[in-house]
Formats: structure tokens, C-alpha cells, sequence
């Protein structure tokens, strides 16, 4: 039977494109998602260390502050008689762009030498990622190439070189005679170099120094060691197309999704903006440069359609039904999401001539909201999948069950989602606004057409339940509110499709019991029959969907509810050593003694990363305003007094404080 590998006990350490993967213990057994993964492809598969014949016996392992993995065992085969430990060996594995590297060091508290061999059994099966993730059986080990200094591996395309100075190579191993002195301590090190002539994404200039000058300090000191450990994850996810270098983005998680993903990587680069544009402007100009041009259901391309993923093969899941090309297009939120991110860039101080230069793919991104978002001519933008092997949903919860009325029935596409209507009102009037600005036409247009969009939305979305009003996840094909209480309802705050009345009966519904879990913002309702606390995205609690709940609640002016969601998250970061997952259970806080693992989630993950930076932004009250930002601190504060280092507006870079009351005492002026 195929099973999907779990990951929520492993460690990890990456830089895109390359990740390494393994057990607790720092051993790369080759189960399950373990390897060494460069370009999606296991370029390692085995490394298993063995002391004089024995296995380290493992007393600390995780992460440190620089990114590397680090564990601490013991090697009690060789060590001293007494209860006391006496040799420990000590891995720190460290990952580069198309580089690993792991240092062993023996360390010893013996009054005389100890002569021991390290043997590192190595293996490697060239499997590619879809193989991992779908459960299929291993391939064959992979044969090397060894010439006594080196074994040498390639699948035609991704090669790579292990060697390890000073060891005797064979075709299955590196092996190292060393004496460990008294009192002293003996290291050895290898390392693997890994390529790939096909590659569609690569490296980040400048990744390992991105965003070092932020710093938050507040009276909870869980927000800021959740920043610390979210800036140095995402340095790891920065990555850039092969054709343009220069523009980078950020991957949008490991190990599955290490590759440009259209929604998730502007999600990402759109929390990101308090600390400066640079990213936005090169996640917007990589996506625009692969803007559809042309219509292809088999593709889902369309005019002006900003992609969904970008692969260096097509990808298929067999168990799924599901086969995808290696650019695919099937999003139905990318393209408006596109636009608000160049409006929101701007605003924080994108140069006018990059902004310049992107209008026309702004204008393409509009006409395509109007003249091919519209799947059935109702008004509303929506999806289907024509091909029939792509993905059946395609708005952010994409999973084939994740649209479902409150009975557990499917709904039937075109589906035309709820949130994707508050981001095309939001990206017409920024559009509009954009346009205005740089003396272009179509302003009114625009701004005529969100106001119908609004009308017809606040007309066709809104039912009512125990609780009250509240808007559907979604109309499906025949125009029927799917009635599931979700959180796609908290996207709408902030896009100004909600009017005060309307963002106050939202605000009230995230924070009710059925949706907030005390950990965070669940997914699905309890009240639906498909609620399930680690289904994907019927129960589950992710990350960013919480984070962007928060922001929205902020600026609508709901400072208690949105400090509610943003405590929850809080406490489930502390559980999950502050490296925020993809998602995981919507487990009621008061019913479990910590927050519950998705075990298949990726971690780290771009957005759920950057939610850590979208929580100071509102928390502080964050918006661009001229040359500084303006504060308007969320009341009461849930981490107490705060102070941020390292915002940047229009190229400036800022600190901002708030004392614990919430009132403003140090605020960066223009």
C-alpha cells in the first residue's frame, strides 16, 4: 500500500535548491522522505554513521540560529567504565546551494587515546520527489561511479560527487581510522556537490544576509524567537528562475513544493513587505515573465493568467488522477493577488520606474479577471478544471474534498470562490489605483467594475444560520451557497468588499469556538459533517490562513479578535519549537496537551514563515504612509510591549515601539 511520508519529526536543513532530510538522531536512513534532495531528485539517499561498529546514541538534536542541523550523541562502544559519559560525537550538517557538508567531531574526557573507525554506509537511488511523496516502492539503488577519492552518481541530468577527506571510498562507504587523543577531540568531514543540467529554478543571490537587521524584542519573548527562526527558514526558501537570476522568490515549502508556486510565493512576498520590496519586485517580475500569452486548456494558460507551479518535468500522481505540466496554470487567485501585490509594493516603496515597467502585465492581469475569469458569465471569477488532470479545486484549499456544503455533499464546479471575490474587488480598485497614478487609462472602468463585483457578491454569498449571517465559502455550478462555515471568510477582511457591519459579523465568527481551536483558525467549522481535525483542509488549522485573518481583523479595526487568533498562534508556535508548519491539527487547545501535528505538512514553509512577520504588522498597526510607516497598535496586545527593528519603507530602514497598553513610543518618522 502507497503511503505519503510523515515529516513532523525529522530535521531538516536547506538552501534552495537543495535540502537535506533525516531522522532525529541525524541519520539518513533512506525511509520514507529522508535524502538529500537537490533540484527534486534524491541525490542521497543513505548516510548512516556507525563508531567502532556501533551507532551513536543520540542526547540533543534540532536546528541552530545559522540554519545547520546539529546533534549530539554518544559513542559508548568506545567509551570509559562509569556511570558518566565520556566520548561524545558531535554532527553539524550544513547546506548550501547544490552543496552539503557535515563535520564529525570525537570529543573525548579519557586520560589516554582511543584509536576508533567511523564508517558512513552511503547509498543513493535517484528517486525523484513526485516518487517519494506519492509512497511508491524505492527504486534500485542507484550505481556508483567510484574511483577511490570519490563516488560519483547521475541520472543523466542531476549528478552528484560525495567525498570525504582523508576517507577510504568504496562503492558503498567512506571509512576513517582516527585516534581520538586524551582529553582532546578528533574531526573529519564529507561532503557532497550536487548539479543539475535541466534545472528550471536555482539559487538566490544574497540569500544568507536577507533581512539580517531585523530585530523584535517584546514582553512575550515567543514573538521574537518565532521571527528569528522564521527570517533564518526563509533565507533557506529564496530561490530564483535560471533565466533570470536576478529576481528572487521564495520557494514555497519544503520538501515537497521547493519550487515557484504563483499564490503562495506573492502571499509570501506580500506579508514580507514591512521589510522591504525587494523581494515583492522579484516574485512579481518572475511571474509576469511567465504571464499566460495564449489558451490551453491542457495547460489552463489563458491571457494575462498569472501560473500556478513551475517543475522541471510534469507531475504525475497516479493516485490522485492528477497530472500537471511543468508550468501549470490551474489558479483561479494568483492573477488578482498579482495585482494587489504590485499595489501594495508600491505603496511601500517599489521604485515608480519598476512599477512602471510592470503595467502592462498589469493591464493583461485585469482584462483576464473580466474577459476570462468569468468561467460561466455570471460575474464572478471561478474555475474548472477542462483538462481533466488537473487539479479539480484551485483556489488556495486545492485538495478534491476541501469545497464541501455543511452535509459533507462536494460541490460542482464552475465554483466560484468566496475570497477570490474580495481579492478581484481589492486588485480593481488597486489596479484603478495604479493606473490613475501613472496616467494610464481605465481607472474607471476598473472601479466601476469592483463596485459591481461588491454588489453582486453582498446579493449572492450572504446566508444564515444559529449564529447568524455569515458569507458562504463559495457558489457552485448551479449558483447554490455552499453552506459550510470555513475560514475563507476571514480573506474578505481587508479587501474592503465587506462593509463595517459585515466585517463585524465575520470578525465575531472567526473567534467563536467552531472555528478557533485556541491554537488557531480551523479550516472547516466543527458543525460540518466533513470536519475532521487533521483533514487538510476540512479541519485543519494552517498557518497563513490564521496570519491573514489576524491582518485583516487588525485593519478592520477588531483589535480583540484578531489578538485572540493571534495568541493562538503563538502558543502553537512554542509547540512546534517556533518553525511554524505548513499546517496541523484543529484540536481544541483545552483538549490536548499540545498543539497536534500534521504529520505530512512541509516545514519549513513560505507563508506559514512569513506569518510571523505579518503578526508584528498587526500587532503594531503597520501601514505605509509617505516615507514612514503609520502605527495603529491592535488593543488589548497580546505579547505586551513591542519593539521591532528593521522595517524599511522607500528604501529607509525604521524601528517602531508600542509599551503594553498599546500607545506608541517610538515611532519612525519621515
Amino acid at each position: 500500500m502507497s503511503r505519503q511520508p510523515l515529516l513532523h519529526d525529522l530535521l531538516v536543513t536547506l538552501a534552495a535548491p537543495t535540502q537535506a532530510w533525516s531522522g532525529r538522531d541525524g541519520q539518513i536512513r533512506g525511509t520514507g522522505a529522508q535524502g538529500v534532495f537537490h533540484s527534486d531528485v534524491r541525490v542521497l539517499q543513505r548516510a548512516v554513521l556507525t563508531v567502532g561498529d556501533e551507532e551513536p546514541e543520540t542526547i540533543s538534536a534540532g536546528p541552530a540560529a545559522d540554519g545547520s542541523v546539529q546533534v549530539i550523541a554518544l559513542a559508548r562502544g568506545i567509551d570509559g567504565p562509569g556511570a558518566d559519559p565520556t566520548v561524545r560525537v558531535t554532527r553539524v550538517r550544513r547546506v548550501a546551494p547544490g552543496r552539503v557538508v557535515e563535520s564529525i567531531e570525537l570529543s573525548s574526557a579519557l586520560e589516554h587515546d582511543v584509536a576508533t573507525r567511523l564508517h558512513l554506509a552511503v547509498a543513493t537511488d535517484l528517486a525523484t520527489m513526485e516518487q517519494i511523496k506519492s509512497g511508491r516502492p524505492p527504486a534500485a539503488a542507484a550505481s556508483p561511479a567510484a574511483d577511490g577519492a570519490s563516488l560519483r552518481w547521475t541520472d543523466g541530468t542531476v549528478s552528484a560527487v560525495l567525498t570525504g577527506a582523508g576517507a577510504s571510498v568504496d562503492a558503498d562507504a567512506l571509512t576513517w581510522d582516527v585516534v581520538v587523543p586524551a582529553r582532546g577531540s578528533v574531526a573529519v568531514e564529507w561532503a557532497l556537490a550536487a548539479d543539475d543540467t535541466s534545472a528550471v529554478v536555482g539559487p538566490a543571490v544574497g540569500s544568507s544576509k536577507a533581512w539580517a537587521d531585523v530585530r523584535v524584542e517584546a514582553d512575550d519573548p515567543r514573538l521574537g524567537r518565532l521571527v528569528a527562526r522564521s527570517l533564518a527558514d526563509l533565507r533557506g526558501l529564496l530561490m530564483a528562475r535560471v533565466d533570470t537570476p536576478e529576481d528572487t522568490f521564495l520557494a514555497a515549502g519544503a520538501p515537497w513544493f521547493f519550487t515557484l508556486f504563483g499564490r503562495d510565493s506573492i502571499i509570501a512576498a506580500r506579508m514580507l513587505l514591512p521589510l522591504g520590496t525587494e523581494l515583492a519586485a522579484g516574485t512579481l517580475r518572475t511571474l509576469a515573465g511567465l504571464q499566460g500569452r495564449r489558451s490551453d486548456p491542457e495547460t489552463a494558460e489563458q491571457p494575462g493568467k498569472i501560473m500556478h507551479e513551475l517543475r522541471r518535468e510534469p507531475l504525475v500522481l497516479e493516485n490522485e488522477g492528477v497530472e500537471l505540466p511543468a508550468l501549470y496554470y490551474g489558479t483561479v487567485d494568483a492573477t488578482p493577488l498579482w495585482v494587489c501585490l504590485l499595489h501594495d509594493a508600491w505603496t511601500w516603496g517599489m521604485p515608480d520606474d519598476e512599477v512602471r515597467a510592470l503595467l502592462p502585465h498589469l493591464e493583461a492581469a485585469l482584462a483576464w479577471m473580466a474577459e476570462h475569469g468569468d468561467a460561466d458569465g455570471d460575474g464572478f471569477l471561478e474555475y474548472v478544471d477542462e483538462s481533466g488532470r488537473g487539479l479539480a479545486n484551485q483556489g488556495w484549499k486545492d485538495s478534491g474534498d476541501s469545497i464541501q456544503f455543511r452535509d459533507g455533499r462536494l460541490a460542482d464546479g464552475p465554483i466560484a470562490l468566496a475570497e477570490v471575490q474580495g481579492y478581484a474587488y481589492e486588485a480593481a480598485r488597486s489596479g484603478a489605483a495604479l493606473l490613475e497614478a501613472f496616467d494610464r487609462p481605465g481607472a474607471d472602468r476598473w472601479r466601476a467594475w469592483a463596485s459591481e463585483l461588491a454588489a453582486r457578491f453582498r446579493a449572492a454569498f450572504w446566508l444564515e444560520d444559529d449564529l447568524g449571517p455569515y458569507p458562504a465559502i463559495a457558489l457552485d455550478r448551479d449558483k447554490v451557497r455552499v453552506d459550510a462555515v470555513a475560514s475563507n471568510m476571514g480573506h474578505l477582511l481587508g479587501t474592503g468588499i465587506l462593509d463595517e457591519k459585515e466585517s463585524s459579523l465575520v470578525a465575531r465568527r472567526l473567534v467563536d469556538p467552531e472555528l478557533c481551536s485556541g491554537y488557531g483558525l480551523r479550516t472547516m467549522a466543527t458543525s460540518s459533517a466533513g470536519y475532521w481535525p487533521l483533514k487538510y483542509h476540512g479541519g485543519s488549522v494552517w498557518t497563513h490562513d490564521t496570519g491573514l485573518a489576524v491582518l485583516g481583523l487588525a485593519r478592520a479595526g477588531h483589535g480583540e479578535e484578531a489578538g485572540i487568533l493571534a495568541a493562538g498562534l503563538l502558543e502553537a508556535a512554542e509547540d512546534f519549537d517556533f518553525r511554524m508548519p505548513e499546517l496541523y491539527g484543529g484540536d481544541a487547545a483545552d483538549e490536548v496537551a499540545r498543539a497536534v501535528a500534521y504529520p505530512a505538512a512541509c516545514r519549513p514553509q513560505a507563508w506559514s514563515a512569513a506569518t510571523s512577520v505579518a503578526l508584528v504588522t498587526a500587532l503594531l498597526g503597520l501601514s505605509p504612509d509617505g516615507d514612514a510607516p503609520r502605527l495603529a497598535p491592535i488593543t488589548p496586545s497580546p505579547v505586551g510591549a513591542l519593539r521591532v527593528a528593521g522595517l524599511r519603507v522607500r528604501g529607509r530602514t525604521f524601528e517602531a515601539a508600542v509599551d503594553a497598553a498599546g500607545t506608541v513610543v517610538d515611532a519612525p518618522s519621515a
